[in-house]
């Protein structure tokens, strides 16, 4: 794969940059958000990009919105030394699409890497439809009507697992074990975080309720789209 690593701290990218080198991939680097940007978006193109929270001038969440808002749809994961749900919610909101708090295992991060890169390039679901909603996971395209929405990978996931199975409940173990490379490590609560983002995506905008919430189970998409 060509990797981009966007990290202003210098040993921890040449790490990240001879370890990734090493299991074969394409390395860039970027010590600076200017040239982190620069690269995101004219360097290209990249299979996966990793980015640092906190950079010297645009810093992580605003590259990633760059990238989104120019159509870029490359995995984004976001590195940072900062931790909490909030953190993790504005990362998903600037269109990340996983987020891994410092200090990382390099396993760990590796893997991932892989399941981002095979999320993006090897999902062989067919197009799936809920009323008016429309989303083709092949194509990693989502529309409502004629509008077109703007999806994670991890959106994508989520999305995928509960049109999928309309009408019928969803838990939230069932969403991790289908979307996240490892989910025995994973709080079941983190897929709230993603619901709620797709709330925002693919029902707010346009006066729906497409996903519901089912107590003490997790979700389900309504047959009609909502």
């Amino acid at each position: 794969m060509r990797i981009l690593v966007v990290e202003d701290e210098e040993n921890l990218a040449e790490s990240l940059r001879r370890g990734l080198s090493a299991d074969g991939h394409l390395v860039d680097v970027a010590h600076d958000g200017h040239r982190g940007l620069d690269l995101a978006l004219a360097g290209g193109p990249y299979d996966v990009v990793l980015l640092d929270l906190m950079l010297p001038g645009p810093g992580g969440h605003a590259i990633c919105t760059r990238m989104r808002s120019h159509g870029d749809t490359t995995p984004v994961l976001m590195l940072t030394a900062k931790d909490g749900e909030y953190d993790e919610a504005e990362g998903l909101d600037a269109g990340a699409d996983d987020y891994l708090t410092k200090p990382f295992s390099f396993v760990v991060l590796a893997a991932r890497i892989r399941a981002l890169a095979r999320r993006a390039g090897a999902c062989d679901r067919g197009t799936l439809q809920a009323g008016d909603l429309v989303l083709d996971p092949r194509g990693r395209r989502c529309r409502r009507g004629d509008r077109d929405i703007e999806l994670t990978a991890r959106e994508l996931g989520v999305l995928a697992c509960l049109m999928e199975q309309p009408g019928r409940a969803v838990a939230k173990q069932d969403i991790l074990d289908e979307v996240w490379d490892t989910p025995q490590d994973i709080d079941p609560n983190i897929v709230e975080v993603y619901v709620s983002s797709l709330r925002k995506k693919i029902d707010a905008p346009f006066g729906r309720r497409s996903i519901r919430t089912v107590h003490g189970t997790g979700y389900r998409m309504a047959p009609d789209g909502g």
